[in-house]
């Protein structure tokens, strides 16, 4: 795996999710912490000589967030889109970093079984058509260690058309609550302890699992639903 690009940008590869393109203008809405980053690395709660993939990783800004938080560690990150791949290299060079980045699919990891002790995303799973967030969930649970976590930033509503994205920015969009298409998936892709996370975090979903240190005999996995208490919802 190459660390950083020296080229232009690598191919993109194929896929029915939806590639963003203009790193530029995504690193304008993606400063440090905004819409919900710093809660997600805090949630993640990342130690050091851990090694966290961050699935769908834009220009590095969780990326970068989670590696800071380490200290010791690893950091990788993997998007679809060649331009913000670019963007993301040429930051991690200038800011000596070691975190590596490459142009992949959500839905076909390129690391081996059992790589990584956190995997994260943020704002990414809403693009994606529901047949491939499927293959992204198998894919995670693969990828992760026995007994490691995968935490998920997005929307507490679903929605796909680029209105939708637009709208989320001025106020709250109205749609059904996305933790309740994602929970089930996250539970048939082989994850554990699905749970939606309480914060004060208005709009957003923070979702949490954890890939089953070993299988029952009968491959079923327990899934949590949140309470009033834990995870309230939004009307």
């Amino acid at each position: 795996m190459t660390r950083h690009s020296h080229g232009g940008p690598a191919p993109a590869p194929k896929t029915t999710g939806w590639v963003l393109h203009w790193p530029r203008f995504y690193d304008l809405l993606s400063r440090p912490g905004s819409f919900g980053r710093g809660t997600l690395v805090d949630l993640a709660a990342p130690t050091a000589g851990e090694t966290v993939l961050d699935v769908g990783c834009g220009t590095g800004a969780v990326s970068f967030a989670l590696e800071a938080r380490m200290g010791e560690g690893r950091v990788h990150g993997i998007d679809a889109s060649p331009e913000m791949i670019a963007r993301a290299s040429k930051k991690a060079k200038r800011r000596r970093s070691r975190a590596a980045f490459q142009v992949a699919l959500a839905e076909a990891i390129p690391f081996p079984d059992g790589s990584f002790d956190l995997v994260t995303s943020s704002l990414m799973l809403h693009h994606l058509p529901d047949d491939v967030k499927r293959a992204a969930f198998t894919e995670i649970r693969r990828v992760l260690k026995p007994g490691g976590r995968f935490l998920a930033l997005d929307m507490d509503v679903e929605g796909h058309s680029r209105l939708f994205h637009a709208f989320l920015h001025l106020r709250r969009p109205r749609g059904p609550a996305f933790y309740d298409k994602l929970a089930p998936m996250m539970s048939d892709a082989g994850l554990d302890q699905v749970e939606a996370l309480p914060t004060a975090e208005k709009r957003l979903l923070f979702i949490r699992a954890i890939r089953p240190k070993q299988r029952g005999p009968t491959g079923n996995h327990e899934l949590r639903l949140p309470t009033t208490e834990t995870a309230p919802r939004r009307k």
